[in-house]
């Protein structure tokens, strides 16, 4: 028996129950007629002439019905005589090649056949101008050139910093838009000052561009479509804030204050650009974001196959397995933490050879007397959490709170030969 095995051969594992966790369904079914009567405001149609060759901002996240958006809000400035074309707008994803943006629209289901307009792609831009504090402002070449330019994009916190907008509009303006230049400059500073740097830039690509107007969409626990609205550029500045408040709260959470272990089956670039959303976990990458919970010890078991082995977040976790860091394409995931500045989330947790190992790790460096008392959580992903896993400690709470239902009795968690969940 190696040291490890014999530090953690008398750790108990502790007895798990299933929990029915419950979130705000409400959502929007029928999306054109709602989208159109935004568009159709005076305010909004008027911006929009005929002839006008109009940039449609188009971003790298999977938002609930993109394709959808995508093409309602191209017919419209269709019908209106303008010509429209899709912008890929998304920083450095894509591999930062206007071939590889152009993929990552396809693989979202926004193609030419699907929007109805041409897709411009490239990765030159244009620098319109500085911050006070020397940052360089730029914006995509060809949007540059536009008559107008749209963006769509989904409002929501984000993972490493606050501000009065974090995710959203003016996010996509300024990153989005920047393309993969405009991505590293706002990055370049930091998240401290992501806060003020973004809004600033935002506005500085608004004063000298033709930006007619922004869809910007929230969406409910369940990942899908709860409300819609169309901002001109002064309704982006006074509004998006409101939005956002809107997002936080529509946002899936776990309903506890403080866990010892947070067990997380998968994580991935899929489920979050961190791997794993931190306004869900309560961990975060940088220290100029919170909320959540307060968790003593985390752990990762594995990667979900989409990731490609981008590992990105595993660094945010206490203990991984060796199963996860066998499947880990260093290249990606070390390239994730060159472009974003922020470094930890791409450090190796610490690793043991199995699923019980890592827990049995976590439950023996929680700092609590009685091992057999843990307040421990395990979820498959943090984007599914209807249904979780909680310990013994923990049921009574459950079944005192109005979100959360036991669904079934404590059974011992199903571990294989190799000590790995199955």
């Amino acid at each position: 028996m190696g040291i490890l095995q014999d530090l953690l051969k008398d750790i108990p594992v502790p007895k798990m129950a299933k929990v029915k966790v419950k979130f705000d369904n409400t959502k929007i079914e029928d999306l054109e007629p709602a989208l159109l009567a935004k568009l159709q405001q005076e305010h909004i149609k008027s911006t929009v002439k005929p002839g006008m060759e109009i940039a449609v901002a188009v971003g790298s996240r999977g938002l609930d019905r993109l394709v959808e958006l995508t093409a309602v809000t191209v017919k419209f400035l269709k019908d209106l005589g303008a010509k429209p074309f899709i912008v890929p707008s998304m920083g450095s994803h894509g591999g930062a090649t206007a071939e590889g943006q152009r993929e990552v629209l396809a693989h979202l289901g926004v193609t030419e056949e699907s929007a109805g307009c041409e897709i411009r792609s490239s990765m030159e831009v244009v620098k319109l101008g500085e911050l006070p504090n020397g940052l360089p402002v730029y914006v995509d070449k060809y949007a540059s050139e536009a008559d107008g330019i749209i963006v769509i994009n989904r409002v929501k916190p984000h993972t490493a910093f606050r501000g009065p907008v974090e995710s959203g509009i003016m996010k996509m303006i300024s990153i989005g838009l920047g393309k993969q230049r405009g991505a590293e400059a706002c990055h370049q500073l930091g998240f401290k000052y992501m806060a003020e740097n973004v809004p600033a830039m935002a506005k500085m690509i608004m004063e000298k561009k033709p930006l007619l107007f922004g869809v910007a969409t929230i969406e409910n626990a369940f990942d899908k479509i709860a409300g819609v609205d169309v901002l001109s550029p002064a309704e982006i500045i006074e509004k998006e804030a409101d939005l956002q408040t809107k997002a936080k709260e529509l946002l899936p959470k776990l309903y506890f204050e403080q866990l010892e272990v947070l067990v997380i089956d998968q994580i991935g670039k899929n489920i979050s650009g961190d791997g794993m959303d931190p306004n869900i976990t309560g961990r975060y990458p940088t220290p100029y974001a919170h909320g959540g919970p307060d968790v003593n010890k985390m752990v990762v078991l594995g990667l979900t196959p989409q990731t490609e082995g981008n590992a990105n977040g595993v660094g945010t976790a206490d203990f991984t397995t060796k199963r996860l860091v066998d499947r880990m394409d260093l290249e990606v995931t070390y390239a994730n933490g060159l472009t974003s500045t922020v470094v930890a989330p791409t450090k190796i947790a610490t690793t043991l050879p199995n699923d019980r190992e890592a827990i049995q790790a976590a439950v023996k460096t929680s700092n609590i007397l009685d091992f057999n008392k843990v307040k421990m959580v395990r979820i498959k992903n943090t984007l599914e959490l209807s249904e979780i896993e909680v310990s013994e400690a923990l049921v009574e709470y459950v079944k005192q709170h109005p979100h959360m239902e036991l669904i079934s009795d404590l059974y011992d968690l199903p571990f294989d030969e190799n000590g790995n969940l199955y």
